[in-house]
């Protein structure tokens, strides 16, 4: 497919600019290339179709590096080319950092591996979408983060949990795909911002899915294997912690039995014949009706250094989700709070893990809100690699229907400042691994793509999956630099459509949370499908995610004089800031406290004429971005401006039941009549 909604980001338009383009064209035409591995030759494709495609000319291939224009290469055998304070700062980066520069008239790419040197025809690629000046380019670039991963949560039959851009891209009708040149295509989009590791199944492991750590399925996803590896991204699956039951029958799935052990053992040795370079495990276990050690009386400590145990010969990993919690409790006993889940079970095993096992927490303590506090977990554990995960997927931000730009929610995340070691313990330092000697560490998400032909159902929903991986190459790029660099590579540039479609993107996660779930109370979904309003929908079920609201006021109490005592688990000041309700910070204020509806925020409204506000708020910006997308209609082609049109169009039918919904049950729980006398039923 080449349908510019197919290519996402990667659209390499032609160049308009005739002063830029002739620049371009004088630069770029003759390329040599050092190196065959399958990495460099996906940078020598990508960059010779990119440049025809923005240029209209085709580079010329060089045999020496010295009659080239454009020299491509591993550091060792192009150093001839690089001063020694070239060479030398690039010494000092890690493995994936490469440089970019212009000397003489010649562009230099290289870096400290293939996959670095790929990461830099990209980085070329972009500058030149972005028609930014190539004389005089010295560019210096290493991720932020070791690990950046995507999790996909797709299943053998085709469908995708919490999947809202059609079915799956790996599997279709029970079986791998025969034809993976999309997957190929999807490897091009995550290289060019630097993802460099994936999960391609569901950590639901199902039955027959338990079966892709074995021959009947190791040699199709050895091919898919193959096709990541092209592009600097080391696959990983998604196991079923009871697998030896499951595939052979084994009696017991205890991981301090030797029989275990040892098939375990056999299992991963057989995975590394097909797969040398194979990343690892991510295991859900003992949560959500998945399988665990806890069958067996044994801890989290003991389930994952099972696996990583027998990884060890072959440097492989164990990426254990700390998603933990009770979902079976009584409603009725307000002591179970599920917020502290994770905290209560993994805290006290820090030490005991093998190095070669990465807890991955998700960002909140609850489940991907809209809206709650960053999970305490996340830096607790000096001792015990710790990774963090986003969702990119918008299972309860609104689905790939409703416009909701997640960089600013993450940027705000990652500059949480902790205090567990002082003033600057940030979240984003603590995952790059610069606050505790972690072995291994970084950031994974679960992404939101599948087999529409934008990939993501909404096409502005790509701006996330573009966001997400440049966002943590480098985590200091700002949430408007990245929406801008993404406008302009997948609409051109145009300023209008910067201006306007920036200033949507910028405001839509604001927009989503006024008409939605007030002040961090979060939920109040549709249950099982979560999306839509159903403001008890889960208030009296056994999954623990309540608002407590009652005739005189709502939200959690999770201090520790009266309530959970969840707010415990932060450092200090953090832990006084979100226990005293005149200091908790209005966003988050009932995700902390259960307060009347009279009580007064810091903005000198009430809790419940806030709520009011809000939603009549949020359904009027609604209908502004409908305004400001249709006045787009003569700057982008009408196949992706329909498909938006058409999305902003539920959006505001979504928005108008959240505003009516909420504001109705509000008003009937509190008696309190809306100051602006508005329509509340």
């Amino acid at each position: 497919m080449s349908s510019k909604k197919y290519n996402m980001w990667l659209q390499y338009q032609p160049i308009l600019n005739t002063t830029c383009k002739k620049h371009y064209q004088k630069m770029l035409t003759t390329l040599y290339v050092n190196g065959n591995a399958p990495t460099i030759q996906s940078a020598e494709q990508e960059l010779t179709d990119a440049i025809f495609t923005m240029l209209g000319q085709r580079i010329t291939s060089k045999s020496d590096m010295d009659h080239a224009t454009i020299v491509i290469g591993n550091i060792e055998e192009i150093s001839s080319l690089l001063s020694n304070d070239h060479i030398a700062r690039l010494a000092e980066m890690n493995e994936e950092g490469y440089l970019v520069i212009e000397n003489q008239g010649k562009i230099i790419i290289s870096g400290n591996s293939d996959a670095a040197v790929l990461y830099g025809v990209h980085h070329l690629l972009r500058n030149m979408q972005l028609e930014q000046d190539l004389i005089s380019l010295a560019v210096f670039e290493q991720p932020k983060n070791q690990f950046r991963m995507l999790n996909q949560w797709d299943n053998l039959n085709g469908s995708v949990e919490r999947g809202y851009s059609g079915k799956s891209i790996f599997y279709q009708n029970g079986k791998i795909v025969k034809d993976k040149t999309r997957i190929k295509d999807y490897a091009r989009y995550l290289s060019s911002v630097g993802i460099n590791a994936i999960s391609i199944n569901n950590v639901n492991v199902w039955e027959e899915e338990s079966y892709f750590i074995t021959k009947k399925y190791l040699p199709e996803i050895r091919e898919i294997a193959d096709i990541f590896r092209a592009y600097g991204i080391t696959l990983y699956l998604s196991i079923n912690f009871a697998s030896p039951m499951t595939i052979d029958g084994m009696s017991t799935a205890d991981p301090l039995n030797q029989s275990v052990q040892n098939w375990w053992k056999d299992k991963i040795a057989e995975i590394y014949h097909y797969i040398p370079d194979f990343g690892g495990f991510i295991v859900k276990a003992d949560s959500e009706n998945r399988p665990g050690p806890f069958t067996y009386n044994r801890d989290h400590a003991d389930g994952a250094n099972m696996l990583a145990k027998a990884f060890e010969p072959y440097g492989g990993k164990v990426i254990w989700r700390c998603f933990v919690y009770n979902h079976l409790q009584d409603w009725r006993d307000r002591t179970t709070d599920r917020a502290r889940a994770a905290y209560d079970h993994f805290k006290p095993l820090d030490g005991k893990f093998h190095e070669n096992v990465i807890l991955q927490i998700k960002n909140g303590p609850m489940d991907f809100q809209v809206r709650e506090g960053v999970s305490p977990l996340i830096g607790a554990m000096p001792n015990t690699n710790q990774m963090i995960e986003f969702q990119v997927a918008q299972e309860y931000t609104g689905q790939q229907i409703d416009l909701c730009y997640l960089l600013p929610q993450w940027k705000q995340i990652l500059q949480f400042d902790t205090y567990i070691k002082g003033a600057g313990t940030t979240i984003a330092e603590i995952v790059a691994g610069t606050i505790h000697t972690y072995k291994y560490s970084g950031i994974a998400a679960v992404s939101n793509i599948g087999d529409d032909e934008n990939w993501t159902g909404n096409t502005l929903a790509q701006a996330n999956l573009y966001g997400y991986g440049r966002l943590i190459w480098n985590p200091d790029l700002s949430a408007e630099e990245i929406a801008q660099e993404w406008i302009v590579q997948t609409f051109g540039n145009k300023k209008e459509v910067s201006n306007t479609l920036g200033e949507m993107l910028l405001n839509s996660w604001e927009i989503y949370e006024n008409y939605t779930a007030p002040l961090g109370v979060g939920w109040m979904v549709t249950p099982g499908v979560h999306y839509g309003p159903n403001i008890d929908g889960y208030e009296y079920s056994k999954w623990g995610t309540y608002h407590f609201a009652d005739r005189d006021g709502v939200g959690v109490d999770r201090t520790k004089e009266t309530g959970t005592g969840f707010t415990t688990q932060y450092a200090e000041p953090n832990q006084n800031l979100y226990n005293d309700v005149s200091k908790c910070p209005d966003e988050l204020l009932l995700f902390f406290h259960h307060v009347p509806y009279k009580y007064t925020l810091k903005n000198s409204k009430t809790i419940i004429q806030h709520i009011y506000d809000t939603h009549f708020k949020g359904f009027e910006q609604v209908e502004d971005l409908i305004k400001k997308w249709d006045s787009l209609a003569d700057l982008i082609d009408e196949e992706r401006f329909k498909n938006v049109q058409n999305r902003l169009k539920q959006q505001k039918n979504n928005a108008r039941e959240w505003r009516d919904q909420i504001n109705t049950y509000f008003y009937r729980k509190s008696g309190v009549a809306d100051k602006q006398n508005r329509a509340i039923y």
